[in-house]
C-alpha cells in the first residue's frame, strides 16, 4: 500500500524550510489558483519549472514526491478517461453513441494530468517542508483580521492543525489494519465492486473506533491542561518575514504575471 505523504514533515535546513510559513501557505494557494488559468503548453512548462525549482530549493528527495503522487494516480486516470471519452471539440477520431474521442478531449486530458500532478507536488512540498504547528500558526496569523467579525480564528487553526497532525497517523493505522486482514486471508484486490466494498467494512470499523478513542484522549488531555482557546495567550514561536520570503514571493508573482501575459498571446 502506497503511503499518502500529506501531513508528514521532514525537518531539513533548506531555503524552503527557513521560509515564513505564511509565505509558503499563500504562495502555495497562489500557485494552485494560477494553474487553473493555464491554457497552453508554454504556461504549463513555466509552472513546471517553478515547481521543480521549489522542490530543489527544499533539498527533499524527489522520490518522496513520486510516492505522494502514486496513491492518487487512479483519481487522475479516472478524470482523464472521462475527459477523453466525453470531451467535445476539435477533430473527431472515434464515436460510438455518447462516447467519442476528439483532439480537444485528448488535449484537455493531458492538461488535466499535468495540472493535477503539479498541484500534488506543490501541496506535498508545503506539508513536507512545514510542520503542522507552523501551518497552524500561519493560518491563525492570516485569519486574524476576521476576529473583528467574531470569526473563531483560534479554534479553526487548532482544528486544522490537529487534522494535519493525525492524517499520517490514521493512514499508518489503516495500513496496519489492512496487513492484519491480509494475514487472515483477506484479498482486497479481487472480486467485483460490491465484494470489495464489503471488504472495506472490517477496516473502517476499527479505524473509526481508534479515531474516536484518540479524539477522546486528546480532548481529555487538553481539558486537563486548561485549554481555553487562544485569547490572552502568548506565543513562543514568532513569525518573521525575511528576505527569502520576499525573493520567493517575487518569483511567484513574476510567474503569475507571465502566465496571464502568455494567455494574451
Amino acid at each position: 500500500m502506497n503511503k499518502i505523504l500529506f501531513g508528514r514533515y521532514i525537518p531539513l535546513d533548506s531555503f524552503v524550510h527557513r521560509m515564513d510559513p505564511r509565505s509558503k501557505l499563500v504562495l502555495s494557494f497562489l500557485y494552485v489558483i494560477v494553474i487553473f488559468f493555464a491554457n497552453s503548453w508554454w504556461i504549463y512548462l513555466l509552472m513546471t519549472i517553478v515547481a521543480f525549482l521549489s522542490i530543489l530549493a527544499s533539498k527533499i528527495n524527489f522520490k518522496l514526491f513520486v510516492e505522494g503522487i502514486m496513491p492518487l494516480l487512479w483519481i487522475i486516470a479516472f478524470t482523464m478517461v472521462i475527459q477523453i471519452f466525453f470531451g467535445t471539440g476539435g477533430h473527431l477520431y472515434w464515436q460510438w453513441g455518447i462516447f467519442s474521442i476528439t483532439s480537444l478531449g485528448i488535449l484537455n486530458a493531458a492538461y488535466i494530468f499535468v495540472r493535477f500532478t503539479l498541484i500534488i507536488l506543490i501541496s506535498t512540498l508545503l506539508t513536507l517542508s512545514t510542520s503542522p504547528i507552523q501551518i497552524s500558526d500561519a493560518l491563525e496569523s492570516l485569519l486574524m483580521p476576521l476576529r473583528k467579525i467574531h470569526f473563531p480564528v483560534y479554534e479553526v487553526a487548532l482544528m486544522l492543525s490537529i487534522a494535519l497532525r493525525f492524517v499520517p497517523t490514521l493512514m499508518d493505522e489503516t495500513e496496519t489494519i489492512m496487513n492484519a486482514q491480509r494475514a487472515r486471508g483477506v484479498d482486497f484486490g479481487t472480486g467485483n465492486i460490491v465484494q470489495r466494498l464489503k471488504k472495506i467494512i472490517p477496516i473502517l470499523i476499527p479505524l473509526f473506533v481508534s479515531a474516536f478513542n484518540r479524539a477522546e484522549d486528546l480532548a481529555t488531555a487538553m481539558e486537563a491542561r486548561g485549554y481555553q482557546g487562544g485569547t490572552g495567550r502568548t506565543k513562543y514561536r514568532q513569525l518573521k518575514w525575511r528576505n527569502r520570503d520576499t525573493i520567493a514571493s517575487l518569483v511567484y508573482l513574476l510567474m503569475t504575471a507571465s502566465v496571464f501575459a502568455l494567455r494574451l498571446l
